[in-house]
């Protein structure tokens, strides 16, 4: 049919009619697609085709160093929101925090739909005291806008010499305007355990970030107070997060078999599965997790495995959303990458990554809302003949009981509770755990 077609063309000789088809059927049956290693050669002649002109042409004097280092910048911030190029800088940065002493605010900031946001304050840190909370986006750090910046470049700004004053301009969604907030750096020191009591037989414990330290801390309070206690209030809100072998670790004292926590990466060699041990469990009694919008991370690997494993229930607000593994691979003496490699998985298989862990019963942060005085409702004690007796004995026992100043500073009193709904409301879930139990 081609034959025919050329010969009925009349303009195009026999050879020339015989040669294109020859061509036409050779590229027809065998196409000449390019080897991967051809693709490769093709990408970096048309990457360093791109440096050149740049160097030559752009506006302002840019040295070729330069140059790969804004590539380097680009390349990396463009895979995910935690994957970067680390400067000589930025790489010294991140040793410094990873020794646990700087001079600095007390944030975890993330990127979180394109901007740089507050994972969480660390409590009792400056920008903890400043009034900084989980979910606040950064605008501005010293009148400079954060918009395209970095999260290592943005942790630059705010971290420095102790007693430096720094500005930070926020967009909080309960205010109308912006916020300008004052803070004065400080040594930031870490305490993540805490532990107090509630009501004589709840013991609550606060995590404030997963160190190296926190399993020991955990399985200290447990060990010290476990058979006085009958329930467990694990506070995890605005914890942003650390180490995983300390969030298996705290899983793994309440757990005594399954997967705690998965991770899946493009390389065989990334997938882990990490499994709860009976030697490890120290109690079986109920807790209850309280999480919000700046829990991440680590916290929400702890969240989610109870939660799987129905050996918690979860209190507050969805938690941040976090659930991918970086690591810094070195590159030279004093530059490095850090890379996502993998994502992690709950025991049910679910992701935590960009969805986070949803509480069994949401509850808004805030004070407890109540109706107003009794001063004027009728009691017992204001019967003519109520029995004076015993209430004067009862009364008694009270008294004595808040006599009693030695401990105050371990427990947490009724009016903190009336303070904070979510803890108050994760009370009353502990409390009828115990009754449930028996």
């Amino acid at each position: 049919m081609l034959n025919k077609k050329f010969l009925t063309m009349g303009f195009i000789s026999t050879a020339a009619a015989l040669s294109l088809l020859y061509s036409t059927s050779l590229f027809a049956t065998v196409p000449q697609e390019p080897t991967k290693e051809a693709s490769r050669l093709q990408a970096l002649a048309k990457f360093t085709k791109v440096l050149g002109i740049v160097e030559k042409y752009n506006v302002d004097d840019i040295t070729l160093q330069e140059l790969i280092d804004k590539s380097l910048q680009g390349l990396m911030t463009n895979l995910d929101a935690h994957s970067t190029f680390l400067t000589k800088k930025s790489f010294e940065n991140l040793k410094v925090q990873t020794d646990g002493e700087f001079g600095g605010l007390g944030i975890t900031v993330g990127m979180k739909d394109g901007v740089l946001t507050v994972i969480a304050p660390i409590e009792g840190t400056p920008a903890d005291k400043a009034g900084l909370k989980a979910e606040d986006i950064i605008l501005k750090i010293n009148n400079k806008s954060t918009l395209n910046m970095t999260i290592d470049d943005a942790v630059s700004l705010m971290r420095g010499k102790v007693g430096t004053p720094i500005d930070i301009t926020i967009v909080r969604k309960s205010e109308a305007k912006p916020l300008h907030i004052h803070i004065v750096r400080g040594n930031i020191k870490i305490q993540s355990v805490y532990t107090k009591q509630i009501d004589n037989d709840i013991l609550y414990i606060r995590v404030t970030s997963f160190d190296k330290k926190v399993v020991d801390g955990v399985k200290r309070a447990l060990n010290r107070f476990k058979k006085k206690d009958k329930g467990i209030i694990l506070d995890l809100r605005n914890n942003p997060g650390g180490l995983l072998d300390q969030a298996v670790g705290l899983v793994d004292l309440f757990v005594d078999k399954g997967v705690i926590v998965s991770q899946k990466g493009r390389t065989k060699s990334e997938n882990q599965v990490y499994n709860a041990t009976s030697s490890a469990t120290i109690t079986k009694m109920p807790i209850v997790v309280l999480i919000n919008g700046g829990s991440a991370s680590a916290s929400e690997i702890v969240t989610g495995a109870l939660q799987d494993h129905k050996r918690a229930v979860i209190v507050g607000k969805k938690s941040f959303g976090k659930g991918s593994v970086q690591v810094v691979l070195p590159i030279s003496e004093d530059e490095a990458i850090k890379l996502t490699i993998a994502r992690y998985y709950l025991p049910s298989g679910r992701t935590i990554q960009a969805v986070g862990i949803t509480p069994d019963i949401e509850v808004d942060q805030g004070e407890v809302k109540t109706q107003g005085t009794n001063e004027f409702m009728i009691k017992e004690a204001d019967l003519k003949e109520h029995l004076k007796k015993e209430l004067q004995k009862d009364s008694g026992k009270v008294v004595k009981k808040d006599t009693k100043k030695e401990s105050k500073d371990h427990i947490i009193t009724q009016e903190q509770l009336q303070k904070d709904l979510q803890l108050k409301e994760a009370v009353g879930i502990i409390k009828a755990l115990i009754i449930t139990k028996g």
